[in-house]
């Protein structure tokens, strides 16, 4: 089962090299000016719509043309293609749909990066009727090159183009990388060189698997002379973070990248770190980079919930922050992003502005903090608005797909985290003195399965508060940190887990 999403491509009917794209419309605005401050750039894309199962009694179906190739991959018949149509000719004013040839394009099932359906694509290509035709300000015929100007020139404030004209179009034209994906394993390429790999690991729900991220850059330079780089290769890839299970895919990949690899960790829990020896078996020339508090944790085989990670035994690279880091001629800058936890790092892909951020944010939902290795709520704050002061175009999660709107995720996960801080101090004010009273309080309409994991926010929240001068004077910070024994003994887990 999946989602489907039909995409166009318009051909301009005076220029055979151009298409239609359309600026994308913005999530809702927040209604609070510290919020609605930051603002993402336009972005522009291929006119689509959901594409709904054809019910009984629809309309003649549009014709579509489909090459033999392509007949048993795709029935097109079982869809409302007409509908579908209409949607986004009424979107970008054309009307109803009237005539023209369409073409069977490209078929492309999304990888899985859940949670939910996958949402695969039909996109087809063809000309309008009339080449009379007046384009609204929110629409403008683009070339391949003039798409690719925008998503490889890229300035933190430009105009950027989103992922189905590149996944549907623009990649069958231009490879970013020299590298090729193995064989039947699901991938995305968005921006173009940016590869991610959805992998099933140890993570958490709702998720269940970790993205794997792989540079390897075409027409790759092997210049690295400037000394300021910390790191130089001509491949990298991100947290490699696998269940055992699939070692065997992870070592594909491996080994079909350039010997000259470089691994960059943003954190040590298993879920990213899981596949380490994989890496370290099949190139142990790669290079590992990893913050200081990271590679501790990883080389004492650290317990997270039970589990242990796996050792590396070679040695490594170690990441402060704000160093450089040359892949094939790209630059990309380790970040220092303490909050998720005190070794935490995201990773700026310079060339596509693409913002790493590993678990500081996830594809749905909110993040947790872990307490256990050193998560700071404070810290998480200051490193949500470094994020922001860099205009990233697009964010990439290790859990869950892409956004395209990087500040208003930013914000979106400001404004949950205060509003969260709220009720944690309402519910003090309201005589809760214990951390399970608190979680019990805040999260009472959430999932009793997920209080544990809540748990860490909590105590996060409560030292925040403190930091701020805001708890209550009746209200004892002993007493609450004595309760994490009453707080385990009720949810039935180890005071490991609270530690």
């Amino acid at each position: 089962m999946a989602a489907h999403t039909l995409a166009l491509i318009i051909e301009n009917p005076s220029n055979h090299h151009e298409f239609l794209l359309v600026k994308q419309p913005r999530p809702p605005k927040f209604h609070d000016q510290e919020y609605d401050s930051f603002v993402d750039s336009d972005l522009w894309d291929l006119p689509s719509a959901l594409l709904n199962p054809l019910q009984p009694g629809s309309e003649p179906p549009v014709a579509v043309e489909v090459a033999g190739s392509h007949s048993e991959e795709l029935n097109l018949g079982q869809f409302d293609i007409r509908s579908a149509l209409n949607e986004v000719f009424l979107q970008i004013g054309f009307g109803e749909v009237e005539g023209g040839e369409w073409k069977f394009y490209k078929y492309i099932k999304e990888a899985a990066f859940g949670p939910g359906l996958p949402h695969n694509t039909v996109f087809i290509a063809g000309k309008l009727v009339t080449e009379d035709v007046a384009l609204l300000d929110s629409h403008k015929w683009m070339s391949v090159q003039s798409c690719l100007n925008l998503l490889l020139e890229v300035k933190p404030q430009d105009d950027r183009v989103g992922p189905l004209v590149v996944v549907g179009h623009i990649n069958n034209s231009f490879d970013c990388a020299k590298w090729k994906v193995p064989p039947a394993i699901n991938y995305q390429e968005y921006p173009p060189g940016v590869i991610l790999i959805p992998m099933e690991s140890r993570t958490a729900k709702p998720f269940s698997t970790t993205n794997l991220v792989v540079f390897a850059p075409a027409n790759a330079s092997n210049d690295c002379e400037d000394n300021n780089f910390i790191a130089c290769g001509d491949a990298l890839i991100v947290d490699p973070g696998c269940l055992s299970r699939f070692h065997g895919e992870l070592e594909k990949v491996v080994t079909t990248l350039p010997r000259r690899l470089v691994v960059f960790v943003t954190h040590h829990h298993h879920d990213h770190v899981d596949g380490l020896s994989v890496i370290q078996k099949c190139n142990p020339d790669a290079t590992l980079l990893a913050h200081e508090n990271t590679m501790r944790r990883i080389s004492k085989g650290y317990i997270f919930v039970f589990m242990i990670t796996d050792d590396w035994s070679l040695g490594y690279t170690s990441v402060t922050g704000d160093d450089e880091i040359n892949i094939g001629g790209q630059r990309l800058r380790a970040i220092f992003a303490p909050g998720h936890t005190d070794g935490h790092l995201a990773l700026l892909h310079k060339n596509t502005h693409s913002l790493i951020v590993g678990d500081h944010c996830v594809g749905q939902g909110s993040a947790v903090l872990d307490i256990t290795s050193g998560g700071n709520m404070t810290e998480y704050f200051q490193t949500t608005y470094e994020f922001l002061k860099l205009s990233p175009h697009v964010l990439i999660s290790m859990h869950g797909r892409i956004n395209l709107w990087p500040k208003q995720m930013l914000c979106g996960y400001l404004k949950n985290r205060r509003n969260r801080e709220a009720n944690i101090l309402k519910a003090i004010e309201g005589g809760a003195k214990t951390l399970f009273d608190i979680v019990a309080y805040v999260y009472a309409d959430v999932d009793r399965g997920a209080w544990v994991a809540a748990s860490s926010n909590v105590r996060l929240h409560v030292d925040h508060l403190a930091q701020q001068h805001k708890l209550p004077k009746d209200f004892s910070l002993e007493t609450f940190n004595s309760s994490l024994v009453e707080f385990a003994d009720t949810m039935g887990i180890s005071m490991k887990r609270m530690q």
